[in-house]
């Protein structure tokens, strides 16, 4: 069992919040600690992941799509619980937990959204309390339901020392680009933030490596680097409805698949370069909603670590593009140390996303709290 400090949540003193995040490219569950107030970044704690054994991986992907209920959900379900109270149980300190779960479908204008894992179980677990079930609050107020980082980043951006509207891009399954004005009172406030999701990043260039090669993803970019980019294919994924609306805009997983199926004819190398360069041009794409140019573009996710992709964004953007650890940040548990900030924020009940990050109608604080003792 987690050994935490319970009683921090009572005031509005800075805490020890340990958050965890299972994303869409299904490798596991990474998980991270911060002292924050729910405003501030104060200090980074300890942080670790827990992959996925193969076995796990293919019952999570086996339920993509799928809803509570269905076939395969209550199995996807365990695997969350099971990797996440295993990672989770190892840190001590916390005086609550953030805990995403996995998405297995989103259609925020349609059945919802719809992430597995049960935060009271968890809490039981763990001996602390449990924030969870971020979204559902949001899209029931009209919103998207993502991205729900952008709050984390407004504050990060702070914690930087930015001046002058800087952009976060998380290269994850899918992308999602945060702009951020650092100058604005508040993130929920007019002007402070724009954020919406980008279009597919990872999620096809892995299931490509994963059905050719058996890898998990192309690491390195060696495989794109060897092959050259079919601009068909790109101007014809450009043209997609997607593209055309205004954000805030969010997908889920599979709502790209078409693209994957696009490069089907195409050698592997061909295929992984026009898949990476897809990515970027998105993210190029979705840029020009900025309200104000970017005086950087800082890369957070897997993504960051293929140098093919850091490229193709390079091209595209006027600012200069860089992995988050060059403002001495952390590329690989970011999303996890939001979930921890949010959780901070749902439990003092202040907003977790607003009418710039997911089109909520007002500014609103998704999440169930569930306590040990409950």
């Amino acid at each position: 069992m987690a050994k935490g400090r319970a009683d921090q949540t009572t005031d509005q003193a800075p805490v020890w919040a340990l958050g965890a995040m299972s994303g869409t490219s299904l490798d596991g569950v990474d998980a991270a600690m911060i002292l924050t107030d729910g405003h501030r970044v104060l200090e980074f704690g300890p942080h670790a992941y827990r992959p996925y054994t193969p076995a796990e991986q293919a019952t999570l992907r086996a339920a993509l799509g799928r809803w509570p209920g269905e076939p395969g959900v209550a199995e996807a379900a365990e695997v969350v619980e099971t990797a996440h109270a295993e990672l989770l149980s190892r840190f001590d300190g916390a005086a609550l937990v953030g805990f995403h779960g996995q998405t297995l479908a989103h259609d925020p204008r349609g059945r919802g959204t719809h992430q597995a894992g049960n935060g009271a179980l968890l809490a039981q677990v763990l001996g602390l309390p449990v924030v969870w079930d971020f979204r559902s609050s949001d899209v029931a107020l009209g919103g998207q339901g993502a991205p729900l980082a952008p709050f984390y980043h407004f504050a990060l951006a702070r914690y930087i020392g930015a001046t002058e509207p800087v952009a976060f891009l998380n290269l994850g399954g899918v992308g999602n680009l945060t702009w951020v004005n650092p100058a604005a009172a508040a993130p929920e406030a007019e002007g402070a933030l724009l954020a919406f999701d980008t279009g597919p990043a990872n999620a096809p260039l892995n299931d490509l490596m994963r059905s050719r090669l058996g890898r998990d993803c192309d690491e390195g970019g060696a495989v794109a680097a060897k092959g050259r980019v079919k601009r068909q294919v790109i101007e014809a994924f450009l043209d997609h409805s997607y593209f055309l609306k205004m954000p805030p805009k969010s997908l889920d997983r599979n709502d790209f698949n078409s693209l994957l199926e696009s490069v089907r004819k195409l050698d592997t190398p061909a295929a992984a370069a026009t898949l990476t360069a897809a990515a970027a041009a998105a993210v190029v794409k979705g840029a020009e909603h900025f309200p104000a140019p970017a005086s950087r573009l800082l890369v957070t996710g897997g993504g960051r670590l293929n140098p093919v992709m850091m490229r193709h964004l390079s091209r595209g953007f006027p600012c200069k593009v860089e992995p988050v650890e060059t403002a001495g940040l952390n590329g690989d548990m970011l999303e996890a140390q939001a979930f921890a900030f949010l959780a901070v924020r749902v439990l003092r009940g202040l907003p977790t996303s607003c009418p710039a990050t997911t089109g909520v109608a007002a500014n609103v604080g998704g999440g169930q709290v569930s306590r040990p003792d409950a």
